[in-house]
């Protein structure tokens, strides 16, 4: 029996059962209920703007981990590389999305963003969670964890 892996549709939150060997192999697999390209290990955060979060995170069937971030910001640059990484470990378990707060002022004043970087986790459409400041990968793991449905990697 082949050696499979779960990964978790970014799309339409679908389960799907793909072979590591076809993985190794650098097949990019398909959503089997909705057809969309599955997420990799080398999955990057998605850029969501004013015009685009609704539809990204508000209406994602996973959860979200915003990064409201600026590029003049020493630790949002300090962070980005932790985010990445969150993006590609946990990859159709929890969408993983950058904001920049200069260029999108509306969602930056919606949710009331008054110091970066600002992590907002969203669920269900409705802001669950918040982290101010920069925090170690393993602390912003654990809060996630709590919000992810089934079998983390």
């Amino acid at each position: 029996m082949a050696d499979f892996t779960t990964v978790r549709c970014a799309n339409c939150g679908a389960v799907n059962r793909v072979a590591r060997a076809k993985l190794e192999q650098g097949l990019e697999p398909k959503c089997g209920r909705c057809k969309q390209p599955l997420p990799g290990t080398d999955s990057a955060p998605l850029i969501v703007t004013d015009a685009t979060f609704a539809a990204d995170v508000e209406r994602s069937p996973l959860p979200v981990l915003v990064d409201a971030w600026a590029a003049w910001c020493g630790p949002c640059r300090t962070l980005a590389p932790t985010i990445e990484e969150l993006a590609a470990e946990l990859a159709g378990y929890v969408r993983v999305a950058k904001l920049d707060v200069d260029t999108n002022p509306a969602t930056a004043s919606r949710f009331d963003i008054r110091s970066i970087p600002t992590l907002l986790v969203l669920a269900g459409g409705r802001e669950v969670d918040r982290i101010v400041g920069v925090q170690p990968k393993h602390a912003i793991r654990a809060r996630l964890e709590r919000f992810i449905a089934g079998p983390q990697r």
